[in-house]
């Protein structure tokens, strides 16, 4: 019987592993689509699009904000989930690839905002985010995406234009891609727990 048992648990763990390496491995790839989705949507995607400038959408009453702030959000919740399948040094690589990108796809005028803005937020999410993802994890991935995103907003907003006038749009914009993925991570996280499986 106690030799079932271990098969069994064998099987149970090699499940697990399979799980944790193919949905680490869907986010890692969302996470890494966010980049290019952004920078298209801001010249694409929007209500109200500026010559030679940004596409707005609304994220409050009388609040506009470029549309690529959507995408930002959820990277910022996608890296936490990364790191959750796969492990903190794949987080680790997965922001490096992420900022690789972003200086790739941004307009060559902004290319160390939005480089450095990425690179920046996705560690202040990573150090907010560590501590608390095994206890914690759904508020982990609140808090470490509202520090995020501010910091994002603040870097590239400051490296790009000088000027922090359009803060409360951006902060605003990624503050509710954050909130309404919090559905998705708390039904996340009861699945893991039903089923055993651990973080990596």
């Amino acid at each position: 019987m106690g030799q079932v048992d271990k098969c069994e648990r064998k099987q149970e763990m090699k499940k697990h592993e399979f799980q944790r390496w193919i949905e680490g491995g869907i986010f890692l790839f969302l996470f890494c689509l966010t980049v290019p989705v952004a920078n298209w949507m801001i010249g694409h995607v929007g209500t109200t699009c500026i010559p030679s400038g940004p596409c707005l959408i609304p994220v409050a009453p009388k609040l506009m904000a470029p549309s690529g702030v959507l995408m930002i959000g959820i990277a910022l919740v996608l890296r936490d989930l990364v790191q959750r399948r796969l492990g903190f040094w794949v987080a680790v690589a997965a922001i490096l690839i992420g900022t690789g990108l972003s200086g790739l796809v941004a307009p060559i005028s902004l290319v160390a905002a939005s480089a450095s803005a990425f690179l920046l937020s996705e560690l202040a999410d990573l150090a907010v985010y560590t501590p608390l993802a095994r206890r914690r994890m759904v508020t982990g991935v609140i808090l470490s995406g509202l520090v995020g995103l501010v910091v994002d907003s603040v870097v590239f907003l400051w490296l790009a234009f000088g000027s922090l006038d359009y803060l409360a749009g951006q902060v605003v914009g990624k503050t509710w891609m954050v909130l309404l993925s919090i559905p998705f991570v708390v039904l996340l996280r009861r699945r893991d727990e039903k089923t055993g499986l651990e973080p990596a």
